[in-house]
């Protein structure tokens, strides 16, 4: 009996986690810290469409600039994202948490460059 509970208790919450879809326009912060102490506030626009666990869409820093996302996957509440700006890589972590897409951006450039920034965004209705 125990075993039962348990294993509806699991399909349960798997079927929970499986009607999760990102899919949409996702708009909010971009706060920015740099190496040498630099930071700066700036907005994310995030525009996704979810296929099973697979992400693709675009990434943008303003409504003007638009970076394709090459790698994108989403597993239960957790996202990760990779685009390329301009010959810089970005990587997201980030987690699906009460509306909100929360997480860290790690960007890295040829000549060294890097820079790292604090992601929340939420959808856009």
């Amino acid at each position: 009996m125990k075993t039962l509970v348990c294993f509806l208790m699991l399909a349960l919450t798997g079927a929970a986690l499986a009607d999760v879809n990102v899919t949409g326009n996702w708009s909010g912060s971009f706060n920015i810290s740099r190496p040498d102490g630099q930071s700066n506030d700036s907005t994310a626009f995030l525009k996704l469409k979810q296929s099973g666990n697979e992400i693709t869409g675009s990434v943008r820093p303003n409504e003007g600039e638009q970076f394709a996302i090459q790698k994108g996957k989403i597993e239960g509440d957790k996202i990760t994202l990779e685009a390329n700006q301009e010959g810089r890589t970005i990587k997201f972590d980030l987690v699906l948490a009460n509306e909100h897409i929360i997480g860290e951006a790690n960007m890295s450039g040829a000549n060294g460059e890097s820079a790292k920034a604090q992601l929340d965004v939420t959808r856009v209705k």
